[in-house]
């Protein structure tokens, strides 16, 4: 409905009209209540008495009205009232009345003098960056929305409007239609309006999709191109030309004026990259780069030009190196009568950590860089051990700070606006505010790897041996995400990356979880959509600008067609010298938005190793030289045999290494699984865990050792079973059986002799609660049963009378604890810290009784944990030494305190990995 001056709308007088678009009518009026000049915004009627669009704009204005600042129109009240004395009301917006005229009056006029443009871009600006800070995106920028004083001051309009305009019905809160903004609304729009809106959107915005704070930045440097040329910078006779020069064309940079600063020039390109992950990713970092413009400094031949354009924590490396030999290749490229290139040289850092710890190598990433660059984040434990912590350190600082209540870290990963941090610890997903604060439990997951959707959702492997998930990052259910490829014998997917909003997920398949060198990279459209392969023979896949994944210790990069979501070349290898896990097909590497590549240098770990003596104190002597995939190491009673698994491509077996003689012999050839061997008392036979046959479960056998025989299985179950100790009379074998996150304690008793034969009987259950409870090991007398569980959140060592059930239980380990490992000669209980190290613990037993002293530490040598809960040690009998599993690079125990940083690395990818010409 329409109004005319001297009428009145509840208290409001009205003035005159200021304009009409997609929203409606505004009209300048007088608030007779406060005796102030405000802006009348008219609703439609049609929206009005749409009630499920009108609650939705109401929550959105209460959002919009939070804004306050010098440079934002701001947002009053919704308010309904009626036209003097009419009956039916009218719903309308009071807002601040903006005086000036507007950009797009002043553009008509031509080109703003370089001074003065850069002066209204920096209080835009500032208005978008305190917007964002807020959650608030405009959605909507463009030089109708921007007003300038007679005095040069600048105020931002209708701030956040556009999304509080979107009919939920056509996609609600996520809703990006480019239809949609205030200006391009389905009523009372004008073929200019359209063509004005649709000039100014970003790439993401015009194909319809989800649309972030990254959004307004593209905006930004079209109005910041369009102020400094007096020409619009995407045009075109319809809308679809526009939206198809906004989605093509390449930036005219020649017509920039001569006086523009290089710094201003490299702003516009960071502004206007097409992938909104290349693009700017605060506001905070244009508005900088304008103070320092404005300042003249842009214009000096000095090392600040090498600090004002390069990403914030450039500014601040008083601790680099390499500083100054750096700063001399970004003056070649960054020199104010240079335009910026397009490429940019990679300039490589070594950074230290700021804090006197060294990194913890686990399952997965170790070292985070945050979307901006800003903030570098790492899980590392201090000289003295104890459980890894998670820490942060922002680059413009010299000190690193450990995050309270992280404890046991693992796999870190940044939330989109690089405010929180997930992680996996103690078998759940949680996350922690960057600042600090409570940490805060999502659901229950092992750890292989989690990405933070933009839209809020965290995608996550929950456990080794099934498909991706997906929660919610305030928490909730966890739902299924992906399928294990059967076809294709999948067992596992992990290390996914969310890409174009969370819609297809990129991520690390394969057919064993033992060595991931032959996996495949993998990309899939969500939900359910087509899978295609990306890469076979590699795995952490990540997407850079390319497709980037470790295979031995380099990385590789492949050409990649975001859209079409395929390969668009032959993959190159980029860096070598990554650090990596092949166990777990986990790297050490991670970029920010801005083209910052973080990596810890050093080589493939953890998979091949040689097997080591280790004795009191720490000294180490080779056991066996030659490299292998052990795992599961276990001497015979006499302890002149040494029985272990190996995997063998997608074979494991059980082998029997005379050490004395240098002589390995396999005892089963199955194409199964066969692993975890355990021997009997007498040293004639070794149970182990086998999926032979038509069993896909791992069940209990034994083989004799001593004399030709076949395997015979033990027990059948479709529960997943691991052998683990002989009672010394050779008439129970203890074990544990369960889902990985809930295991119990079972014991299996044996009937019979040697004469008449061995025959397995009903197992019963020793321990069974809703913990998980694993590896345990009876005394050398049979009376005591150690295990390790996961009451209390973290794994520690405890003691139980056998044959039990129930009595009474003592806890050994007091940071943490697993695999206990009795001494045949001593009374120690051994067993393996959180911190990696080996712990010994005297103890005394009388009658019903178990006193444990305080454990102390056999070594400072670290045993590097095997994946899915294998054994990486075992003490000889002799009770003087242990055989471990480590590598020779990790005998060192080299500090790990310095991380790789590398600026303009995606500049690097496109120059190494181009696409194919089609």
């Amino acid at each position: 409905m329409g109004l005319t001056p001297g009428q009145r709308l509840g208290a409001y007088a009205i003035v005159s009209p200021l304009g009409a678009g997609g929203m409606g009518e505004v009209w300048r009026a007088t608030d007779t209540r406060l005796g102030r000049e405000v802006a009348l915004k008219l609703l439609p009627a049609a929206f009005a008495s749409d009630p499920d669009r009108l609650a939705r704009f109401e929550r959105e204005a209460k959002l919009l009205a939070s804004l306050s600042h010098t440079h934002i129109a701001g947002l009053f009240a919704l308010e309904e009232a009626t036209v003097d004395d009419a009956t039916t009301p009218v719903r309308f917006l009071a807002m601040e009345l903006a005086e000036g005229e507007d950009l797009a009056e002043r553009l008509r006029r031509g080109a703003i003098p370089v001074d003065e443009a850069l002066a209204i871009a920096k209080q835009i600006a500032e208005a978008l960056e305190a917007a964002h800070e807020k959650g608030i995106v405009h959605r909507d920028l463009k030089p109708a929305n921007v007003k300038v004083s007679a005095a040069g001051h600048v105020k931002v309009l209708d701030f956040g409007l556009a999304k509080a305009w979107s009919d939920e019905r056509d996609g609600g809160a996520e809703s990006s239609d480019w239809s949609q903004s205030p200006s391009l609304a389905r009523t009372g729009t004008a073929a200019g309006l359209i063509l004005g809106t649709a000039a100014y959107m970003s790439p993401e915005q015009a194909r319809g999709k989800p649309v972030d704070k990254r959004a307004d930045i593209w905006s930004f440097g079209v109005l910041l191109f369009e102020m400094l040329t007096g020409k619009r910078l995407f045009d075109g006779e319809t809308v679809s030309d526009v939206l198809a020069a906004v989605l093509t064309r390449e930036p005219r940079w020649n017509e920039l004026p001569a006086a523009t600063p290089a710094s201003v020039r490299r702003l516009l390109r960071h502004c206007l990259e097409r992938n909104p992950r290349n693009r700017f990713h605060d506001m905070a970092d244009a508005r900088v780069v304008l103070d320092e413009g404005q300042s003249g400094v842009a214009d000096e031949a000095t090392s600040a030009v090498a600090f004002r354009v390069a990403p914030l924590w450039w500014r601040a490396l008083p601790w680099v190196v390499a500083g100054a030999s750096a700063l001399g290749l970004v003056l070649d490229h960054w020199a104010p009568w240079r335009e910026a290139p397009v490429r940019e040289k990679p300039v490589r850092l070594s950074v230290e950590l700021g804090a006197n710890v060294s990194l913890f190598i686990g399952e997965g990433p170790t070292v985070i860089l945050s979307p901006d660059g800003a903030v570098l984040a790492f899980v590392a434990r201090n000289a003295a051990g104890g459980r890894p912590l998670l820490h942060v350190r922002r680059l413009d600082q010299l000190q690193a700070t450990p995050l309270s209540g992280t404890e046991g870290a693992l796999d870190p990963f940044f939330s989109p606006d690089g405010r929180w941090i997930g992680f996996s610890a103690d078998g759940k997903l949680k996350k922690i505010a960057v600042a600090g604060g409570a940490a805060v439990e999502l659901c229950d997951a092992r750890g292989r790897g989690g990405s933070w959707a933009e839209d809020g959702t965290i995608f996550l492997a929950r456990s080794s041996e099934e498909g991706l998930s997906r929660v919610s990052s305030a928490g909730g259910p966890r739902e299924p995400l992906t399928r294990l490829d059967t076809a294709a014998a999948e067992v596992t997917h992990r290390w996914p990356q969310a890409l174009l909003g969370g819609k297809p997920v990129l991520f690390t398949a394969h057919s064993t979880t033992a060595d991931f060198e032959d996996a495949t990279v993998v990309v899939q459209s969500l939900p359910d959509g087509p899978r295609k392969i990306v890469q076979r023979g590699g795995f952490h896949g990540r997407y850079l600008g390319r497709v980037v994944y470790v295979h031995e210790g380099t990385l590789f990069a492949t050409p990649f067609d975001i859209e079409r979501l395929e390969p668009t070349g032959e993959p190159a290898p980029v860096l070598e010298g990554v650090t990596s896990v092949p166990t777990f097909g986990s790297a050490q590497f991670a970029f920010s938005a801005r083209g910052t590549l973080a990596y810890v240098r050093g080589q493939s770990l953890g998979s091949n190793v040689p097997i080591q003596w280790l004795e009191w104190g720490g000294r180490t002597q080779p056991l066996r030289a030659a490299l292998a995939l052990y795992n599961n190491l276990r001497f015979s009673p006499d302890g002149r045999l040494l029985a272990m698994d190996i995997r063998e491509g997608r074979q494991r077996d059980v082998w029997v290494y005379e050490w004395g003689r240098d002589t390995m012999s396999r005892l089963t050839s199955d194409p199964g699984e066969d692993e975890r061997p355990v021997w009997t008392p007498d040293g004639r036979r070794i149970a182990f865990a086998s999926a032979r046959g038509d069993n896909a479960t791992l069940n209990l056998y034994w083989q004799r050792v001593d004399g030709p025989g076949e395997a015979e299985r033990l027990t059948e179950s479709k529960n997943r079973q691991v052998p683990t100790s002989w009672h010394p009379t050779g008439r129970f074998l203890a074990y544990y059986e369960g889902a990985p996150t809930n295991f119990d304690i079972m014991i299996l008793p044996l009937e019979g002799d040697l004469a008449s034969g061995w025959k397995p009987g009903k197992p019963t259950a020793f321990l069974n609660s809703r913990f998980n409870e694993s590896r345990l090991a009876f005394s050398p007398d049979g009376r005591w049963l150690a295990y390790d569980t996961k009451e209390t959140g973290t794994s520690e060592v405890y003691v139980r009378p056998f044959p039990g059930p129930g009595g009474k239980k003592w806890r050994v380990s007091t940071a943490g604890g697993a695999f206990p490992t009795w001494s045949a000669t001593r009374k120690e209980l051994c067993y393996r810290a959180t911190d990696e190290t080996l712990m010994v613990a005297a103890y005394a037993a009388e009658g019903d009784s178990f006193r444990a002293e305080k454990p102390r530490q056999w070594s400072p040598a670290h045993i590097p944990f095997r994946p899915h809960g294998h054994r990486a040690f075992d003490l000889h009998p002799d009770g003087q030494r242990f055989a471990v599993l480590k590598a020779a690079e990790e005998q060192a125990e080299e500090k790990r305190d310095h991380v790789i940083l590398v600026q303009n690395f995606f500049d690097e990818l496109r120059r190494l990995a181009p696409p194919q010409k089609r």
